[in-house]
């Protein structure tokens, strides 16, 4: 269980790792927008979000040739184009932008928005949105006690501590062990954790 548990706590460490470079990268566009944001009309949807991701990664290379100072107009062009290549318009865009920026569930919402599926018939398309929040909520749990580890095996009391908060969260070790197992190589998954656990630090 020790390893699953260490990749496990690793692979949360990226998905925190990848919503804070989303952060910056859409806190560089939002500052790099000409005019103000429109105020958001509605919840953005699902579809909406996975063509602000998709705009965000054209842009990414404009945004970095830019490098926090003014975009010339060709790039400014450049950037508008991704935004309406996405099918959004730009002060939608905007909108979407800066709500996103203050809401780590809008970006965990983007993360699955923009990640395909899991496949068919594997553990990440079995895992339900309340296993997601109990593997979510066990991570949490169980990662002060991994981090202190620092590679060394685990005492038989820290596996029973682990084993108990892993229980508590309402998962079995054996699913766990499974949904554990598949997390590293599922970004979809990797995604639908990172939302649950963006959703109870609300």
């Amino acid at each position: 269980m020790r390893l699953k548990l260490i990749a496990a706590v690793s692979t949360l460490a990226l998905i925190s790792s990848a919503a804070a470079a989303q952060e910056a990268m859409q806190a560089d566009a939002q500052a790099q927008a000409q005019a103000p944001a429109a105020p958001a009309a509605g919840e953005p949807t699902d579809a909406e979000l996975a063509a602000f991701a998709g705009a965000m990664q054209r842009m990414q290379t404009v945004a970095q040739q830019v490098q926090g100072g003014q975009p010339t107009p060709e790039q400014q062009a450049e950037m508008a184009a991704a935004v309406e290549a996405s099918g959004l318009e730009i002060d939608r865009f905007n909108a979407i932008s800066q709500a996103v920026s203050t809401d780590p569930v809008l970006q965990a919402r983007i993360g699955v928005a923009s990640t395909t599926p899991s496949a068919e018939g594997s553990v990440g398309a079995g895992v339900t949105d309340a296993e997601a929040a109990q593997f979510a909520a066990a991570m949490t749990a169980v990662q002060p006690i991994a981090q202190s580890l620092n590679g060394a095996a685990p005492t038989a009391e820290q596996q029973a501590q682990m084993a108990a908060a892993i229980e508590g969260s309402g998962l079995t070790l054996e699913r766990f062990n499974e949904i554990s197992g598949a997390i590293g190589q599922d970004r979809h998954l990797q995604a639908r954790v990172g939302l649950a656990a963006a959703q109870a630090g609300q």
